[in-house]
């Protein structure tokens, strides 16, 4: 949301959301560390004297939540082309339902509570600043009951929605075992982005009866509503179909995934 003029990403929110049938689940966040100094200059962005990129990118994101509800804030033109309905104008095209479906990708619990407040649904990856020395999938699972209790406490009337991300790869054939059988890696990694002190999940990769025996066990996989896999688009379609169509038939139904 630092690259993003809220105005128009809600007019291209709300045609997407028109043309796929009311289907959108948009997923937003501050974004990720980047290539280029202070990139978001370069599209004539800053931050407000006293701020950082990322709270720039809060405001833009509240704006722009505002905008989705689509209640008239302009003056229209008296004398214009065509005649304009009565009162403020709103930005057009308008979906009714989309401010519902907003993603926030969260962190931190912080920002967990504050996606919480605006009435955004949940997004946790597998990185997330490590806030305890717990494992990852200990603190992911923290951080959703932290943002449930915030949701709760902000007073919304609808149920929130919130996922994980996991990389996961069932191991069934000599192709599988080739990409993703070898030095397996089963812990957690511990790094600094940005001057901060982060924690990346680990990636499960195990032939299915084992596979469901550890997801059982990761929490935070729990504690989501949903889950969104990851997978190594480098591969191409044909083996990320195989990726996929291996854990909806030979791991999901041991665990009671829909």
């Amino acid at each position: 949301m630092r690259y993003e003029n809220p105005f128009y990403m809600t007019e291209d929110a709300g045609s997407a959301d028109l043309i796929s049938g009311g289907r959108l689940q948009l997923g937003i966040s501050r974004g990720s560390p980047e290539q280029v100094i202070d990139g978001w200059r370069y599209f004539g962005y800053a931050p407000a004297e006293g701020q950082s990129d990322a709270d720039m990118a809060r405001n833009h994101t509240e704006v722009f939540l505002e905008l989705l509800k689509g209640e008239g804030f302009a003056r229209p033109n008296p004398r214009p082309m065509f005649p304009n309905p009565p009162g403020l104008l709103r930005l057009e095209p308008h979906s009714e339902g989309l401010r519902d479906r907003i993603w926030w990708g969260a962190g931190s619990d912080a920002t967990a509570r504050w996606a919480a407040k605006l009435g955004m649904n949940l997004m946790s990856s597998t990185l997330k600043d490590h806030e305890s020395n717990e494992p990852f999938h200990v603190q992911q699972a923290k951080q959703i009951r932290t943002f449930r209790e915030a949701w709760k406490e902000a007073g919304h009337e609808r149920e929130p929605r919130t996922s994980v991300s996991r990389s996961i790869f069932a191991l069934v054939n000599d192709t599988d075992r080739a990409y993703f059988g070898s030095d397996r890696d089963t812990n957690d990694q511990i790094g600094v982005i940005d001057s901060t002190k982060s924690i990346f999940g680990r990636s499960y990769a195990a032939e299915p009866d084992v596979l469901a025996k550890e997801l059982a066990e990761d929490e935070a996989i729990a504690e989501a509503d949903t889950l969104l896999l990851t997978v190594p688009n480098q591969l191409g379609v044909d083996y990320n179909a195989h990726v996929i169509e291996s854990i909806l038939t030979q791991v999901a139904p041991e665990l009671g995934w829909r």
